[in-house]
């Protein structure tokens, strides 16, 4: 009866919040404070629907323990690394001065100091979830603003181990022995290192021989034994099943399956951090409130001004710009999901005084509904308060040379022989680009030749979206894969409506459907090596090669549609014949042997001697079309020239013999 219950339960958790997230999403309103209000009305503070919530918190835990492992998939060590100085440095100014201020104010007004530190560590997380997706929907992630904002988030981020660590201890101090509990966060300590040290070294080698296998559901179920099993050590040790995972999923981070790990987990984080926040919602009473307005408001405003102010002190402290540190401060005024995860453990070890909880989570609700309307203000509030305007213009131009600079770029998904070559093309033509690759021995030859590669399904959004799909210039599929085509063009149009997306496929049945999804070019091997047949079996008729091109185009255009038999053939080549099929125009690169090095086409009689007519010469990239007494030709250059057939011929024996 019991499991009933709780499926009746879930059944009306997921009913209401679905509608109230959807009216979230159309107000821009993050779909976390819609759980929030899902939960608030469902609650037994709400209209009563579920009054038990002991089944509700067991999936609860379960979805802080996956939201926690999805936070260390995210964190990149890496990112840690290279902006070393604005993570410890600006993170850590902002972290260790918001719990201090929070922290003195609080035992001021009277709160034990374990309290207040506690108080203090609650107040100075932000939410990541809201701000980078905020964030990535503006493209602001590369900006100088979004810089500082990832840096600090990401030390917020490195920080939730080791408060929940010490959680305990501020629980029990002045009653307890804190030498005994100092030894026991030491041992705590001492297991996470090991843990850490040793899953590195373990993940690392079990997977290298688990994607050998190339089966998704065997990976998947390898990533989920780490995560529970990590997360079942860190309880048999005493602590938090979210701290493992939290653990495992940093571990997994730092090897090259993580981008794969993320992508297969989000669907679950999703769900039962939704039932987290829902959980959170149930224990909010609105009738207490109410009756805090006069306290709930001045408090808003108290801790908006003070986080704003500390976050903009601390980006300027490591090198910001003025209006930098301001749009910054403004996008982290809030709190965030892990201070609510923090409150949840506080209020188990008894950390709130009577009443503070739910003053509490009043403020972070309201605060995280605040979030997008405060980063839309961000801006034209720098822009009043910075002393120079055109400063902060010539900012915003200089950040948007520098998102520029990071896209364009093409993506390859599949690096078989034909993404292989591609990839090859490209770098050699100077064009950025980058491999999503499932083969994890493909991904290493991608990276010996030099080619950017990522492990991954790049069928997925979260794997297209991580090697930058929203500001992409061409995405390749190179799968022959009908399923994983079909799934990976509709998640990169969605990403990126205006991507050129170029499909390589076998089967003729699959162009319609590809090209519904978003596909602007569809490529079946079969039908390319037969035009390949009838581009030479044209040149064989001396029709010129510009015509036979845009033949071949046509027929591309047209979905194969003369192959397939769906299209009559009009491609005209006995009207050619009355419109001049003799004359052609010719493109031809100069030899490093070739005569007429050193010469001009004046000196060289050229149109006398072939009968051809030089149009131009492109040398570095540059047309030149006027004569000058000065110029020579050189190798490398490539000629322009019109005449007919034999002309040509004579001019071809000149330039390249």
């Amino acid at each position: 009866m019991s499991e009933t219950r709780l499926l009746i339960d879930l059944t009306l958790l997921v009913g209401i919040a679905i509608p109230i997230v959807a009216l979230a999403h159309r107000l821009s309103a993050p779909s976390l404070v819609g759980f929030l209000v899902a939960g608030i009305l469902v609650g037994p503070n709400g209209f009563g629907l579920i009054g038990a919530t002991h089944e509700v918190e067991v999936l609860a835990e379960l979805g802080v323990a996956l939201l926690l492992f999805a936070v260390g998939l995210e964190l990149s060590l890496s990112h840690v690394r290279q902006w070393a100085r604005s993570v410890f440095v600006g993170g850590g100014l902002q972290v260790g001065c918001t719990l201090l201020v929070v922290a003195v104010s609080a035992i001021a007004l009277g709160i034990p100091p374990g309290q207040a530190i506690f108080y203090g560590a609650v107040a100075a997380l932000s939410s990541t979830a809201i701000v980078t997706k905020i964030y990535s929907d503006r493209a602001e992630l590369d900006t100088a603003h979004g810089r500082s904002v990832i840096s600090i988030l990401l030390f917020q981020d490195l920080c939730v181990l080791p408060v929940i660590l010490v959680l305990p201890v501020l629980s029990g101090l002045g009653t307890t022995d804190t030498s005994a509990m100092g030894i026991d966060f030491l041992r705590g300590l001492a297991i996470i290192t090991a843990l850490v040290i040793g899953g590195r070294f373990l993940v690392r080698r079990t997977l290298d021989r688990i994607v050998v296998f190339r089966d998704r559901e065997l990976f998947t179920l390898c990533v989920a034994f780490f995560c529970i099993g990590t997360a079942v050590l860190t309880a048999w040790a005493g602590f938090s099943i979210a701290i493992g995972a939290f653990i495992a999923g940093l571990v997994i981070s730092e090897s090259e399956y993580g981008l794969q790990a993320l992508s297969d987990v989000l669907p679950f984080r999703a769900v039962f951090s939704g039932i987290f926040f829902i959980s959170i919602g149930m224990l909010l009473d609105v009738s207490a409130v109410m009756t805090q307005l006069g306290v709930l408001v001045p408090l808003l405003a108290v801790l908006f001004a003070l986080k704003v102010a500390l976050t903009a002190v601390s980006v300027l402290a490591v090198g910001g710009r003025l209006s930098t540190a301001l749009i910054a401060g403004l996008s982290l005024a809030q709190l965030g999901e892990f201070s609510i995860l923090l409150a949840a453990e506080g209020l188990r070890l008894g950390l709130f005084r009577d009443g503070d909880y739910q003053l509490f989570l009043s403020a972070a609700v309201l605060s995280m509904m605040a979030t997008p309307f405060l980063i839309r203000a961000a801006r034209p509030v720098a822009e009043r308060i910075a002393p120079s305007g055109r400063g902060l213009r010539r900012l915003a131009d200089a950040e948007a040379a520098s998102a520029d600079a990071m896209a364009d770029h093409t993506i390859i998904v599949g690096y078989g022989v034909a993404g292989r070559y591609l990839a090859r093309v490209l770098d050699a033509a100077g064009i950025k680009c980058i491999a999503v690759e499932h083969d994890a021995n493909l991904v290493r030859r991608a990276r010996e030749d030099g080619i950017p590669a990522a492990f991954g399904d790049g069928s997925q959004t979260a794997v297209l979206e991580h090697v930058g799909a929203r500001r992409a210039r061409v995405v390749v599929f190179a799968i022959s894969s009908p399923a994983e085509e079909s799934r990976g063009v509709a998640a990169a149009r969605d990403l990126n409506s205006e991507a050129r997306i170029v499909v390589r496929t076998r089967y003729t049945r699959s162009i319609d459907e590809l090209m519904s999804l978003g596909a602007t070019d569809v490529v079946v091997e079969e039908f390319e090596a037969s035009i390949e047949l009838f581009a030479k079996a044209l040149e064989s008729y001396r029709i010129p090669i510009n015509r036979i091109w845009q033949e071949a185009e046509t027929v591309r255009t047209e979905h194969y549609g003369l192959l397939r038999g769906t299209a009559q053939p009009d491609l005209r080549l006995d009207s050619l014949k009355h419109l001049g099929i003799h004359d052609a125009l010719e493109l031809m690169e100069i030899r490093d042997n070739a005569m007429v090095i050193g010469m001009s086409a004046t000196s060289l009689h050229l149109r006398r001697r072939t009968g051809v007519v030089q149009i131009a010469v492109v040398r570095d990239g540059q047309p030149i079309y006027q004569r000058d007494s000065d110029f020579h030709y050189r190798a490398g250059d490539t000629v322009v020239l019109v005449g007919d057939r034999e002309s040509l011929d004579r001019a071809i024996e000149l330039f390249q013999e």
